[in-house]
């Protein structure tokens, strides 16, 4: 199986801690050059290239960020990946936050793909993957913006998968379960208000099959597998890392 990324340009998103930082040093080892989108620098042993930005600010950055590539973008490898928005019921969701969310998620990954299709059109190699949320396939309770939009980003990517599939680029959507995570944290922390966080996390971990908690490195497993040669023919699709806690077929 071929999974050798050697040769090959990865851009991964909010990279710089969690998921998107267990996918960049996987795909590191798989032998691609990988550079980090984030507001904050990746630990400095991992020697990332770093473009610091802001996902609500893509749309005015991406000339600048072009100044800093030395040309227009060229990467075979984009990951798209950004922190979800606030936990909170959707009938209490403000236009605000809806706007926020689908600005940060939805109009950053279109605008940085829109970026980087062009050199991956010369290439003939493109691997664009989102990552989303187990709630596309089940929404999550009290996670209301959130199921909106990772909805709308699931769309988004099956519409662009059928629309490059002709230049030999791929689109799928990874979507962690409960992930060891920051956000797992302040997840746990809301439902521990009214508990004990062991009671949560008992909760928790007794509706997933494997019975435990996922590592970012099991998430950026896949999207690694995903980016490389042996994936080329898999494109269109959302890949549950849950360990089985999804009940849908």
């Amino acid at each position: 199986m071929n999974i050798d990324l050697s040769g090959k340009a990865a851009l991964v998103c909010g990279g710089s801690q969690g998921i998107g930082l267990a996918a960049a040093k996987e795909l590191a080892a798989a032998g691609a050059c990988v550079t980090v989108l984030a507001r904050t620098a990746p630990p400095q042993e991992c020697g990332f290239g770093f473009l610091q930005a802001d996902a609500q600010q893509v749309e005015t950055l991406i000339a600048s960020l072009e100044g800093q590539l030395g040309g227009p973008a060229r990467f075979h490898i984009v990951v798209n990946n950004s922190g979800g928005p606030p936990p909170g019921p959707i009938t209490e969701a403000t236009i605000e936050q809806l706007l926020a969310a689908f600005r940060q998620h939805v109009l950053a990954s279109h605008l940085i793909t829109q970026w980087v299709l062009p050199g991956m059109r010369a290439a003939g190699y493109g691997r664009i993957i989102n990552v989303i949320s187990t709630s596309v396939r089940e929404p999550i309770p009290g996670l209301g913006v959130s199921n909106t939009i990772r909805g709308a980003m699931a769309a988004w990517a099956k519409t662009l998968s059928r629309e490059v599939g002709r230049w030999g680029i791929t689109v799928n959507n990874v979507l962690p379960g409960a992930t060891q995570t920051a956000r797992l944290e302040a997840i746990i922390a809301r439902k521990a208000a009214t508990t004990s966080r062991e009671e949560v996390e008992r909760a928790m971990k007794a509706e997933i099959p494997l019975g435990r908690f996922g590592t970012p490195e099991e998430v950026g497993g896949v999207i690694a597998f995903l980016a490389s040669p042996a994936a080329s023919y898999i494109s269109g699709v959302s890949v549950p890392v849950d360990g089985g806690r999804l009940q849908s077929v």
